[in-house]
């Protein structure tokens, strides 16, 4: 009888994991499989599973309902043997609402129905770097208002990246980093000269540890937009054959799905791939429909062509700007033409680096959030300050040394008191103002009295003038979006005017009172 272990017990929308002792000769990776069905009275789930090292192979599962549920599990890596069991699932804890799904076409919400408002951050490999680092990532994202943040499988090539990072995802060795320079680097990217990596063999440890940095976020309440490929290589992981490609996205899926805060982000930037083609982005996401029973996110991000986000398997669009001065502003023409969420995961980060992508101020970003929500979509922020370290918050996290990121708790707040699941723009209101407006209680041409707020951006309007009818009765707020405050203007109807300080950033948000 072979050795196999599991717990008796998970809460709704949590991991159970079955441990079995397996093969560990030829090469378990490619050599043997093991798959599992996990059934309960309102589900069966068939997924596979994996090699995890030393003779070990795991399968996970994350269940849908809190009932009584059975497993086999078998393959040629437990010599076809049909290890059973059973196993209470209770209902979801305190912060558990599960995963995260599309909500009223173009928003978000858990899978028991809280709306879920995404405040996004880009930290590109902050789970490759030392402990202590981390841990300081971890501590920051604690004290602060994000909760999504985008990050990498592979390591990063880049600018302010030339050091190595803490593990590889393939066993044997990398190339020499010692010849890079800041002068230099660009000559590497996309090479794979001086690296020998066996690419039917991974490296255990480096997703073992992945594992922990999305289960201390999912701790936090944050979700792991996980970048699975990226362009930004010397390694040779971005050249990869199809048959090494396949093999690793079938063993990031099989690691992770069963995490309730993971979304899949095919790439970074997919455009800048010189070896991959449409095709390639099309396997890729029928391998992941075809392998997550979950049905998480799903999103594909680019540098500068939009991929088709009308493709039926692209949950949501993954947007970087087009426009060197546009971004927040194209919302509400995207919103239109993809009918999906728009999220806006790099509108340029605040900072002070020589890149045009990386030194706005952090009031142009504050601007940019308020500007993307009140069109509808969902912005994403990144930092990118000088650091004698070249420690950069965009790519290795640490510390946060900007001001924007202070001011997007208050914005949270703000979108949280929408009524229903989300805001959408209301062009109907006036061509000089940002009018947003319930998502699921609006009509086309017809203007929803219970709820509007009105953004002014790089406007500094002295007063504005409202009319909605004779009757109804409005309380007003007046907001300062950089200086976080609310001011009660008290109640209005009919025609009236409400008196505004003459500086940017200001925000009126009107409630109906009933």
């Amino acid at each position: 009888m072979r050795r196999y272990n599991y717990e008796k017990q998970v809460e709704k929308w949590d991991v159970l994991e079955v441990t079995a002792d397996g093969h560990s000769d030829k090469n378990p990776f490619v050599d043997y499989k093991i798959h599992g069905t996990f059934t309960g009275k309102h589900e069966t789930v068939t997924v596979d599973g994996f090699y995890d090292g030393e003779g070990v192979y795991k399968v996970r599962f994350m269940p849908s309902f809190a009932e009584s549920y059975t497993f086999e599990v078998t393959g040629s890596a437990v010599d076809g043997e049909v290890l059973t069991g059973e196993f209470q699932v209770t209902p979801a804890g305190e912060g558990n609402h599960g995963s995260i799904r599309v909500a009223n076409t173009y928003h978000f919400a858990y899978e028991d129905g809280t709306p879920y408002y995404s405040i996004g951050t880009t930290c590109y490999v902050w789970d490759l770097q030392s402990d202590e680092l981390i841990a300081q990532t971890l501590e920051t994202l604690k004290n602060s208002a994000f909760n999504k943040i985008r990050f990498c499988v592979f390591p990063k090539h880049y600018d302010y990246n030339l050091g190595e990072p803490r593990s590889y995802p393939y066993e044997e060795t990398p190339m020499d980093s010692s010849v890079l320079t800041k002068e230099n680097f660009l000559e590497y990217t996309g090479k794979t000269e001086g690296n020998h990596w066996d690419f039917e063999r991974f490296n255990p440890a480096h997703f073992q540890h992945i594992e922990k940095c999305i289960l201390a976020l999912r701790d936090l309440g944050i979700e792991a937009d996980l970048i699975v490929m990226h362009p930004y290589d010397r390694w040779g992981f971005s050249q990869m054959t199809k048959e090494q490609d396949d093999l690793y996205w079938k063993y990031v899926i099989a690691r992770f799905c069963a995490y309730r805060n993971i979304w899949w982000a095919l790439a970074n930037e997919y455009d800048l791939f010189p070896k991959k083609t449409v095709e390639d982005w099309e396997r890729y996401a029928k391998i992941i429909c075809e392998k997550d029973p979950y049905n998480h996110l799903r999103s594909i991000h680019n540098c500068i062509p939009f991929y088709d986000h009308s493709r039926p398997w692209i949950t949501h669009c993954s947007i970087q700007r087009q426009d060197l001065y546009k971004s927040s502003e194209y919302v509400n023409e995207w919103r239109e033409r993809y009918k999906k969420p728009i999220v806006l995961d790099e509108i340029a980060y605040e900072g002070n680096i020589q890149h045009g992508w990386g030194n706005i101020s952090p009031q142009e970003m504050v601007r940019r959030f308020w500007e993307a929500v009140c069109r509808g979509a969902y912005p994403g922020h990144g930092e990118t300050y000088m650091n004698e370290n070249d420690i950069l918050w965009w790519s290795h996290g640490g510390v946060l040394h900007g001001e924007s990121h202070k001011r997007f708790a208050f914005l949270h707040k703000i979108m949280c008191e929408t009524p229903g699941i989300g805001l959408c723009p209301y062009e109907k209101c006036g061509w000089d103002e940002v009018c947003a407006v319930p998502e699921e209680s609006t009509q086309k041409y017809r203007m929803v009295k219970d709820y509007c707020l009105f953004y002014y951006s790089f406007m500094r309007p002295s007063f504005r003038e409202y009319y909605f009818d004779d009757e109804s009765k409005f309380q007003v707020n007046v907001i300062d979006t950089w200086n976080m405050t609310i001011e009660d203007r008290g109640v209005f109807s009919g025609k009236f005017k409400v008196e505004l300080p003459g500086r940017e950033y200001m925000a009126v948000q009107m409630k109906r009172v009933k």
